[in-house]
């Protein structure tokens, strides 16, 4: 990850058009970052908003691309090592299609499982225009709380990155302790039967 003082930098320097790729890759910092320089008069709050919108859903196309036209083109062997076989990516596939507006809500919200569900999108072949407006109504309220976050605190951002890593892990380990329950609650239905 570049630094924050450097990414401040960069933006301070070319704007908008560094805003969109660094957005990209770093969302919710980068845009406290962008909405604080706004507040300064730096850039304009409602061009910042709109890029960094633009931005999260380009990301997020990208890695839905990965799984629906990329790793589905790994040779079958691969693809087993990797646990998608055809059982399990039938499987994806049905969770997709009943329960994907959650589950891509829920990537969206979580920071941390955002790139796996994703990807898991696009191996589930999940409608493109469904997954597209699902994340786009995701997409809007996140990052508008980002934006009046780094407009109203953002001098703080170095504190406000160490809040959001200190989230994303807290909801990692409830998603590892999650999963775990739910293995072996699995484990003691099997030994009942």
């Amino acid at each position: 990850m570049i630094g924050l003082e450097t990414v401040t930098a960069l933006i301070v320097k070319d704007g908008l058009a560094i805003l969109a790729p660094i957005a990209m890759l770093e969302g919710p910092i980068v845009t406290v970052i962008a909405a604080w320089l706004a507040s300064r008069g730096l850039l304009d709050i409602w061009s910042v908003a709109i890029v960094v919108i633009v931005a999260d859903i380009v990301g997020d196309m990208l890695y839905y691309a990965l799984g629906r036209w990329g790793l589905n083109r790994l040779p079958q062997p691969w693809l087993v090592k990797l646990g998608l076989n055809r059982v399990r990516l039938a499987s994806l596939a049905g969770h997709f299609h009943e329960k994907g507006g959650r589950t891509l809500v829920f990537g969206k919200l979580t920071h941390t499982a955002g790139a796996p569900i994703l990807v898991a999108a696009g191996l589930a072949r999940m409608s493109l225009w469904r997954f597209f407006w699902v994340n786009l109504l995701a997409t809007i309220p996140k990052s508008l709380f980002f934006v009046v976050l780094g407009y109203t605190l953002g001098s703080a951002y170095s504190q406000i990155d160490n809040w959001i890593a200190r989230a994303s892990l807290v909801v990692l380990g409830a998603m590892v302790l999650a999963g775990a329950a739910w293995v072996f609650r699995k484990s003691v239905k099997g030994l009942r039967r």
